[in-house]
C-alpha cells in the first residue's frame, strides 16, 4: 500500500496524525491542569526539573527513530514549556477567583 501513495495520500495521512496529536496535547494539558492544581494546594513548585528529566529519559528511551533523541527533546521542552505555562495560568486564575 505504501508504495502506491501519492502526495495527496500522504498528506491526508499527516492530517489525521495532526488530529490526533492536537488530541493527546489537549489531552496531556488537561492532565497538566489537574496536577497544577495539586501542586497548588501542596505548595509544591510548578516547575521540576528532576520531572522534566524523567520526562526526557522516557521519551528518548522509547523512541525508535526516525526522530534523533535531541529533535524528540526539543519538541519535549516545548510541550513541557507550554504544559508549565498552562499550570502557571490555571493556577493564577483560581487565585484570583478564591476570596
Amino acid at each position: 500500500m505504501v508504495e502506491s501513495m501519492n502526495i495527496e495520500d500522504w498528506r491526508r495521512k499527516i492530517d489525521e496524525i495532526d488530529r490526533k496529536l492536537v488530541d493527546l496535547l489537549n489531552e496531556r494539558s488537561q492532565c497538566a491542569i489537574e496536577i497544577g492544581k495539586i501542586k497548588r494546594v501542596t505548595q509544591m513548585r510548578v516547575y521540576d526539573p528532576d520531572r522534566e528529566r524523567q520526562v526526557f529519559e522516557n521519551v528518548t528511551r522509547r523512541n525508535g527513530g526516525p526522530l534523533d533523541h535531541e529533535s524528540l527533546k526539543r519538541l519535549f521542552e516545548r510541550v513541557i514549556d507550554e504544559c508549565t505555562r498552562i499550570e502557571r495560568r490555571t493556577s493564577a486564575s483560581d487565585s484570583d477567583t478564591e476570596v
